[in-house]
């Protein structure tokens, strides 16, 4: 870096599994069933996930700079 802000977007897919009641389909006899995952899951893995992209680029910006 060149000591100018970074800007980045950064994509995190969706939790798989929520405490909601889903639709899917069974693909051993081929119907609809009706699932809910039962357990504490996160619905949004984004706020926690925020501080460890910033030092994971923090991380390789060093990395590079150790490799000029």
């Amino acid at each position: 870096s060149n000591g100018m802000p970074l800007t980045m977007r950064i994509a995190f897919r969706p939790t798989p599994s929520i405490g909601k009641e889903q639709q899917t389909v069974d693909l051993v006899n081929k119907n609809n069933v009706t699932i809910k995952i039962a357990g504490r899951h996160d619905a949004c893995v984004a706020v926690r996930a925020l501080p460890v992209v910033e030092s994971m680029v923090c991380l390789a910006l060093l990395d590079k700079g150790a490799t000029l």
